[in-house]
């Protein structure tokens, strides 16, 4: 499959939602939450007017002429929030593309350009049972908290040439 990673066009912003919905980790996949879930404010915030934040980035990973992944960031008071001005990740790969590298390729080239951009630290919110924790900790991220169901984890960003070079080098 030819993966293309591309900042995400303003006619797939509805896309948003969907992926959202899908990035909720749910240890027991054959108990489905209702789509509603995503207007909760607790992750609305993710994704209302999204591109209207000076900080708003969005990368898709398009396959076939589809989008099968996306990650992105925004400096919000939500789940991974670690302080003002440090954007919070959220990444989403569509279920059946899982498991073959998109998610890091994904995470590797937004860490590289918030890296570039000056950002000193990233953070994200992670459920403590989601196996994605191992991509996490692999591309450099720390836990910086913990509560009892999950990680808030941080990324230093500030040493562009080695850490971030390093982190982003390798294979699958």
């Amino acid at each position: 499959m030819e993966l293309t990673i591309r900042p995400i066009r303003r006619e797939e912003f509805p896309l948003l939602a969907d992926f959202l919905y899908d990035a909720i980790y749910r240890s027991d996949p054959s108990s489905p939450l209702l789509r509603q879930i995503v207007e909760h404010p607790s992750l609305r915030i993710y994704i209302a007017d999204f591109g209207t934040l000076p900080d708003d980035r969005c990368l898709v990973a398009q396959a076939e002429g589809h989008v099968v992944g996306m990650v992105w960031v925004r400096c919000i008071r939500a789940y991974g929030y670690i302080g003002e001005g440090i954007p919070e990740f959220v990444l989403s790969v569509a279920a059946p593309c899982r498991g073959q590298g998109i998610g890091t390729r994904l995470m590797r080239e937004m860490l590289q350009r918030l890296s570039a951009a000056g950002y000193p630290e990233a953070s994200l919110s992670v459920q403590r049972r989601n196996p994605a924790v191992r991509l996490y900790r692999r591309l450099g991220f720390r836990t910086v908290k913990r509560t009892l169901e999950e990680y808030i984890m941080a990324c230093d960003l500030r040493d562009t040439d080695s850490a971030v070079a390093n982190r982003t080098a390798g294979t699958e």
